[in-house]
């Protein structure tokens, strides 16, 4: 027996769960260190990059949850680590405010806490849908699990904005706490009793990484898409650690409000994703290779848009920022497609190793570019102000997301349906 639909939805609320923890702990806590406590930038892009680091271990997760025969207790573990955490993290901001050793101690402990659980969770979870999936329902899944989980980080990025009027410390670890503590019922009431009511397709034996690498790094396409994937996927999270500290220091945004200003952004991710799957998969409008190029140059476009508003000081972010997550979700889910298309081209069809790569490449980019995103604006704010120095960078994101808009336009293919699986992931 294979997942049912609603089998389906129930694991979608896991990455949904997921989703809403993860978006406090890269968003909101970042805000609070930058803004209200005064810290450089740099320390909470360490602290995500750590995040991020230490899930190129996926593999690893995957190969336990593949050769243990249970991936619900994996799932569930990875929650508890991310929940975990998650409200370490918390309470690591509130102590780094009188104890700065202490407090960046527990923030290391925390991210890595974040990043393992993630890992573990995220990837179990991908993994049972993957082998317990019909074929045919296989596209249909994949895009409903990651709607629900950019859902679950617009609405959860929304709504503790708006509860965290008047900001407070206390007010903070209780709201992370709730959150924190119904991610992990949800996930446990969400998982309970699937995996014994389906027959997974066993997992093929994973081949050692070093070959892999050789072997796909031979061939020109996923070279070429690997290039892409860290090129694109560093302009993506170049402004994720930078954006809510924007708005509180040029526009003056209380801690709920740039919370708000999160999801308001992810919302409009949502919307760009749900438009490139409808018109793609349904309606067969365009190429894959269009959309991306479309979402790419739209991003560029939004971000110029938000650069110049720091200068002018138009009340404008909102709209703009929606603007950014709306091009940002169209690129990201036709790249997406492409990427699941190309998988299984080349040599031996060896999907998971090139999806792995790529994964890993995305990965490594989203450190990155959030880690060079903060470092850059410390740099600049010394000599510039807050608003020069911060449209500079905004401004060389644009341009880096015009640099894959071209390179996109060279190495992908016109493709004008969504391939037969689509995986979603944190």
């Amino acid at each position: 027996m294979m997942l049912s639909w609603l089998s389906i939805v129930r694991l979608g609320l896991v990455q949904m769960a997921l989703g809403a923890i993860v978006v406090l702990t890269t968003s909101t806590l970042n805000r609070l260190m930058v803004v209200e406590l005064g810290l450089l930038a740099v320390l909470p892009g360490l602290l995500v990059a750590l995040h991020y680091g230490i899930q190129i271990t996926r593999p690893n997760w995957g190969f336990l949850s593949d050769s243990g025969g249970n991936r619900t207790r994996w799932i569930i573990g990875g929650m508890v680590a991310l929940a975990a955490g998650g409200m370490l993290a918390a309470y690591g901001v509130v102590v780094l405010d009188g104890a700065f050793a202490l407090g960046l101690a527990i923030s290391v402990v925390a991210y890595a806490l974040i990043g393992l659980g993630v890992g573990a969770s995220g990837t179990s979870l991908l993994a049972l849908l993957a082998t317990a999936t019909a074929e045919h329902r296989r596209a249909a899944a994949a895009t409903i699990t990651w709607l629900m989980m950019i859902a679950g980080i617009a609405v959860t990025a929304g709504v503790v904005g708006a509860l965290l009027q008047p900001y407070s410390p206390a007010l903070l670890l209780k709201l992370v706490g709730i959150v924190c503590g119904g991610a992990v019922l949800l996930s446990v009431v969400a998982t309970w009793g699937i995996e014994r009511g389906v027959v997974a397709r066993p997992a093929p034996e994973p081949m050692p990484f070093r070959d892999g690498l050789a072997e796909i790094w031979a061939e020109p396409k996923a070279r070429a898409f690997t290039i892409f994937v860290f090129l694109s996927m560093t302009a993506y999270f170049l402004q994720e650690l930078i954006l809510e500290p924007y708005a509180g220091l040029v526009f003056a945004f209380t801690p709920g409000q740039s919370t708000q200003l999160s999801g308001a952004q992810n919302g409009g991710v949502f919307v760009g994703m749900l438009l490139v799957g409808i018109a793609a998969t349904g309606l067969r409008l365009g190429a894959l290779r269009d959309w991306v190029i479309a979402g790419c140059m739209g991003s560029a476009c939004a971000l110029l848009a938000i650069a110049a508003l720091g200068q002018v000081g138009l009340p404008l972010l909102v709209p703009a920022t929606v603007a950014l997550g709306f091009f940002n979700g169209m690129f990201a889910v036709a790249a997406i497609g492409s990427m699941m298309a190309l998988a299984g081209e080349g040599r031996e069809a060896r999907e998971g190793t090139r999806m792995g790569l790529w994964g890993a490449a995305q990965a490594i980019a989203a450190g990155f570019g959030g880690l060079l995103g903060a470092a850059c604006v410390d740099l600049l704010r010394v000599a510039l102000g807050d608003a020069p120095a911060f449209g500079i960078v905004f401004a060389g994101e644009a341009c880096i997301f015009i640099a894959a808009a071209l390179m996109a336009a060279r190495i992908m293919e016109g493709r004008r349906r969504m391939p037969a699986s689509l995986v979603p992931g944190e």
